[in-house]
């Protein structure tokens, strides 16, 4: 959809030139055959024109990150015009002009006085958005962290804009942008106006020496002490539906449940991993040397994702690998998913020494929700957490079940106080007042569904919000910010 700014306010193209562009389609598509060739030729190229410059949330026109390139999403199961079609309904018709979901509630004020403090690993935030905090965010700053992004998101008003730049991988882009879409519910009318770039890549790209002169603000799932790149919730919170795993609060359900199964003394005195090796990965390659029980005291399995997928993921159910008392995290291509998975099994999380940091690893301590595992003769290292841990029940039980605790305080509830406060935070830092780029366009919880798959579709309604009768947590200030990182 066409935007710019008249004055300070948004401005769509006319719903009269989108009309006359989806009646012509309807009218191709019903009269095409008795149409004369040039008449037909002429209202094909208006549809195909119309349709090519708009790059929707699905990945239509959307070439890989050239960052990481991966094959680009193909669509050959519609038909050019059915394809065209939804693609003028679902981005031009589908998000009306009530903004009802962002009224604010009226007593706002007096609900302020009831917040409870946030998680001590919220202070993060201001670690993350400290290279700012003298220089402020100008659009400068965000035009050249534009080079590094996958999309840009604009908040004006409560309404989501999204200007697409390249295709994510599977359907993060569609579930983290849902992610904000829940976001604006939960807080109707609190979210600020806002101005940011996203990629949806593994890997931080802002290093901090070569970027020193000019730190660029660019939000992702990870970073590293030596990026300035902006963790933020990833997609899976929402849910993962192309490996059947579930929205965040239904997903940790089940997995608590699967690990009452069997009471700690019943579980495998083993630590355990199942993953995918090939991956770029020398620490998974090099646990793969540790798959001895007697020697190494570790059960390493490699995980076939083709011959998962085929099973639908019957036997990768995250709820039924909660059965041994130590389970491994290792780092893949940079940082993984699975940490969160592993943390709320209940079993002592046996974390290797991982370079990457989400959003809320910070908040891990060790020997109190982890034990950590050096790089440096890795398997020898494993096999020593294990037996102390086989010499000292109760200790490590304690350490498991202070792990299962964390994640389970981890809400989707505090996935948005996080997501509010730093959003709200970087706001404060913005120089300028954000307003719509031409080239964005309008996302709302309908356009959005437009576009998901039936499978998706599924996924995305378990994980909707409604309005919050409770305030967000209250953000510390920095001055006692103290930051921890898993080491």
């Amino acid at each position: 959809m066409g935007m710019g700014v008249l004055s300070g306010t948004p401005f769509v193209v006319p719903r009269l030139v989108l009309l006359l562009a989806f009646f012509s389609l309807a009218f191709l598509l019903l009269f095409e055959a008795p149409l004369s060739l040039s008449l037909s030729l002429s209202l094909s190229m208006v549809v195909d024109d119309f349709v090519y410059q708009t790059k929707t949330i699905a990945g239509h026109n959307l070439e890989a990150t050239p960052w990481h390139p991966f094959p680009t999403k193909t669509f050959n199961e519609e038909t050019k015009y059915a394809r065209a079609s939804k693609i003028i309904r679902c981005s031009y018709l589908s998000c009306g002009r009530s903004a009802r979901d962002n009224v604010p509630y009226k007593n706002q004020s007096a609900l302020a006085n009831q917040a409870e403090n946030c998680p001590e690993f919220f202070k993060s935030i201001h670690h993350d958005l400290e290279p700012w905090s003298k220089t402020k965010i100008s659009l400068t700053h965000l035009m050249e962290a534009k080079e590094f992004a996958a999309f840009r998101v604009v908040i004006v008003g409560g309404r989501l804009y999204v200007d697409f730049y390249y295709a994510c991988v599977q359907s993060r882009a569609m579930f983290t942008i849902w992610g904000l879409l829940q976001l604006l519910r939960r807080y109707p009318g609190r979210v600020p106006d806002v101005d940011l770039m996203f990629d949806c890549m593994d890997k931080p790209s802002i290093n901090r020496t070569e970027h020193a002169a000019m730190p660029l603000p660019l939000f992702r799932y990870c970073t590293t002490p030596e990026h300035f790149d902006i963790p933020f919730p990833d997609w899976s919170f929402w849910g993962w539906s192309e490996i059947n795993i579930g929205p965040w609060d239904e997903e940790f359900k089940n997995i608590k449940r699967g690990s009452q199964a069997q009471s700690w003394p019943k579980k495998w005195p083993l630590a355990y991993w199942k993953g995918n090796p090939d991956v770029n990965s020398p620490i998974r390659t090099e646990l793969l040397q540790c798959n001895d029980t007697r020697q190494w005291r570790a059960q390493i399995v490699r995980q076939d994702w083709g011959e998962a997928a085929k099973g639908g993921f019957k036997q990768s159910k995250l709820s039924k690998q909660c059965n041994h008392q130590y389970k491994i995290y290792a780092e893949g291509y940079a940082w993984s998913v699975s940490l969160k998975y592993i943390m709320s099994c209940g079993s002592v999380p046996l974390i290797i020494s991982p370079q990457y940091e989400d959003f809320f690893s910070r908040g891990l301590i060790p020997k109190k929700n982890y034990w950590p595992i050096p790089l440096d003769d890795l398997c020898r290292s494993i096999k020593f957490a294990v037996d102390w841990g086989n010499a000292h029940p109760s200790e490590a039980e304690k350490i498991g079940r202070g792990a299962q605790d964390f994640m389970e305080n981890l809400s989707m509830r505090r996935v948005y106080d996080y997501m509010y406060h730093l959003i709200t935070e970087y706001s404060k830092l913005q120089d300028f007042t954000p307003v719509l780029p031409s080239s964005a366009q309008e996302i709302c919880v309908d356009s959005l569904l437009c576009f998901a798959d039936e499978k998706q579709r599924q996924f995305l309604k378990k994980s909707t919000s409604l309005p919050s009768p409770a305030p967000s947590c209250t953000l510390q200030p920095r001055d006692i910010a103290s930051t921890r990182r898993v080491r």
